[in-house]
Order: C-alpha cells, then structure tokens, then sequence
C-alpha cells in the first residue's frame, strides 16, 4: 500500500520507511516556532528542565506579532522574555518591531519553512505551511518546550481526506471561499485530526496566497494539517526565498483516504460564514442586509500582498460608509512596502481606512480594533467564535477581501459585483 505525503513527511522525519495511520513516532522537527503568548510559556518549562542550550538555534523561530506594538506592560514583559531568550541562544529568526511580520505570512517569505519539511508551532495556524508541500502542525506551549531542548516532536500519523476542486473560480472567488464553502460541507470538526489535502485542477491554477490562505483554515475544520502536493507554481514561489534544500514529496496513486470529496468550483460564489462558527457559510448573495460596524482586511489568512490588491481594486477612488470603521493590516513589513510602492496604502487611506503596522491584533480580540458590545465586524480572518474580536455578545462575519471592501463601501455585506 502506498502513502500520503502527509505520511511520506512524518516516516521521512522518523527514519522510517513507511508509517501506518495510528502509528506514534517520535519525529525530527526542521523548524519550531513561537509566538509573544505561547513562547514565554514554552521558555518557562525549557528553563524548569534544565537544559543549557537549544537543540538548533537555525531551528527556532521566535516571532512577537500577536500584542505587539506592546498594547501593555504585561505584553512588553512577554516580548521581553523572547528577546532575552533569543540573545541567550543566538537565535538568527528572531523578528522584533520594525521586521516582524504575522508569522504564518513571514515564514514562508523568509524561506524559512521549505518543502519537505516538519514544521510544529505553539499557534494553531502554523499547519498553513502544508500550502508549500509541508507537514506542519500546531502543538501546545510544553510540546514546544520539549522541541526546544530535543529537536523532536512526539506524533500519530493522521488518516488523510483529500479534497479534489474542479472547474473553474468565477470573479471574486478565492481560495479563502474553498475553504469556507469546504467547512460548511464537513463542519468545524469534520477533518478532527487528520489531514487534509487540496488537489484537483483548480488547485493546481490557484495561486500560492490561496493556498496558503487554505490551508491556513484547516485547523477549523479540526484538522492535523492541511496540504498540497508542491508544483511548479510551489517552485516559483520558493526557489528564491528558500534558506535550505529541500525536497518534494507527492502521494501515490495507491494510496488510502479516508474520504474524498469532489467540488465543482464554479457553482461557488464568495463565502461568508456567520457567527459564531467558521461553518456557519452562505453564498454572499443569499444574506439579508446585515449592518456592520468594523471590516478587517489582513491577517495570517488574508493579509499577503494579492489580498490587498484586490481589496485597494475595490476601493479606488471610493470612500467607506461613515458608520464603518476599516482597519487594513499587511501581515510583513515587506508587503507593506510593496503596497506602499503600489499605490495601495493611498487608495486605502485616501478611502479614509486605518492602516497598521503588521500585528495579529484583533484577529484574537487583542488590540488594533477591539469590539464592543452589540457591534458587528467584517473580518478576512479566520475564527469568528464569541467573544473572539472582543465583547462576548459582538458579532463576527468571515470572508474575502473583496467581500470585505465592498461591504466597508456599503456599511452591509455586500457582494462585490455590486461595487465593481
């Protein structure tokens, strides 16, 4: 019997020849990351254990980007102790102010993470890197600790779904609507520990920020990783940006899913997922007048450069509704020079929307646009639970950017055709 590449990555990493579903393996980690809440925990615990140094200061990335700018001297205090512990091992990818970015944006355009990797993250975002032919997968704060010390990750190789997009995307579709519509199908714990993987001819057009924004939201579907067998479009992206070798792997033809489910994307239209789950989804065109108070365009989903192309596309020339407010967030310092040399910031200021230095800010209700009670915000990210963006009894609507900009032009959700 053949294997997955989810499978193929895990034996690879395990020195195995081949893995069986269910199967624990202790298994080599290329890439550990951290973040400004999860790694001061995880520094914690490593320090408790007494160990002198870290397996691989390459092999550690440490990334302050969800308080910071620090919001409050409980955020300074965690940012400090990345920054203390980075100077202490010498660790090379550590990001402070000024050249951090949201780090699911950052690492795949550092190069990074490459293809073929094992990639753990204390942040349940980091299985994105699948979009590159990665098994990547978030773990908790003392699983971290533990890769700090040994380099090595303790794992169940996962069953795999595969899901497989025919057709082709009609205007104003992305792959932030796949994977909403694909949630929708299978519910927020349809794909619980397995893998998902993203194939079909629709996948292979898709650009590398729809993929990445896919497999960004696999965790929403209570999924071990999401992927995508690497091409030449995973060639082009990385082959300049890599910092290592690195290799491609593809399931064989004779291998088992558990499940595969087929799609015709041009029946989708551009999702939006209602509170308080991301499986809440509607075809834009099929919702009532909802009114909303806040739209977000950024994050670790919908924060890359083509995302906020296609939303400054939308607002040229326009301006938001006086009762919205628009905060714009590019997820790296890179993106928003290149949206500074694009024209984009001005089309987005000039819309009279708030612009910010990358942050996750109000993707976890944190700072940068905090709700209050009874509001309503439009979001590109990507959980909308209770309470999520800030008062427990605001409201969260997901979706595209392109839905994003016409909905801040309109003041309602509004789908974009009827601003283009």
């Amino acid at each position: 019997m053949g294997m997955t590449i989810t499978e193929k990555i895990i034996a690879a990493h395990s020195g195995l020849q081949e893995i069986h579903v269910g199967q624990f393996v202790y298994a080599d980690v290329d890439i550990c990351l951290g973040n400004d809440i999860t790694a001061p925990i995880a520094i914690e615990q490593f320090e408790r254990l007494g160990v002198k140094k870290i397996f691989n200061p390459e092999g550690v990335v440490l990334v302050p980007d969800h308080f910071t700018p620090n919001k409050d001297i409980k955020s300074a205090q965690n940012a400090k102790v990345l920054r203390e512990f980075a100077q202490k091992h010498l660790i090379k990818n550590y990001f402070e102010v000024g050249r951090v970015g949201i780090e699911h944006a950052l690492l795949p355009e550092k190069g990074i993470v490459v293809p073929g990797d094992l990639v753990i993250g204390a942040d349940s975002h980091t299985c994105t890197y699948g979009a590159l032919g990665i098994f990547s997968t978030g773990v908790g704060s003392t699983d971290l600790a533990a890769c700090f010390a040994t380099g090595k990750v303790w794992l169940k190789a996962p069953e795999t779904i595969k899901f497989v997009f025919n057709g082709k995307l009609n205007k104003w579709v992305s792959g932030k609507d796949l994977i909403l519509y694909v949630i929708g199908d299978i519910s927020v714990d349809g794909a619980r520990y397995m893998a998902m993987e993203f194939a079909g001819p629709a996948i292979t057009n898709l650009p590398m920020d729809d993929r990445l924004a896919m497999c960004n939201m696999a965790v929403e579907a209570g999924a071990k990783n999401g992927i995508v067998e690497p091409d030449e479009c995973t060639e082009e992206y990385i082959n300049n940006k890599a910092q290592r070798k690195y290799k491609f792997y593809s399931s064989d033809a004779d291998c088992k899913y558990h499940d595969i489910y087929e799609y015709d994307v041009s029946t989708i239209s551009p999702q939006v997922a209602l509170p308080n789950l991301p499986e809440n989804t509607r075809p834009v065109e099929d919702l009532p007048d909802i009114e909303i108070d806040q739209v977000v365009i950024g994050s670790c989903t919908n924060g890359r450069i083509s995302d906020l192309r296609i939303a400054a596309q939308i607002l040229k020339n326009k301006k938001i509704h006086s009762t919205v407010r628009l905060i714009v967030i590019p997820a790296t310092q890179d993106i928003y020079l290149e949206a500074l040399k694009e024209g984009l910031i001005e089309i987005f200021i000039n819309a009279e929307a708030a612009v910010s230095t990358p942050t996750c800010g109000p993707c976890l209700g944190g700072h940068m646009g905090i709700l209050a009670e009874g509001e309503r915000a439009l979001s590109t990210t990507n959980r909308n639970f209770a309470g999520r963006m800030g008062h427990p009894k605001s409201e969260i609507y997901l979706c595209n950017p392109a839905v994003a900009a016409a909905s801040a032009i309109t003041g309602k959700i509004t789908h974009p055709e009827y601003i283009d």
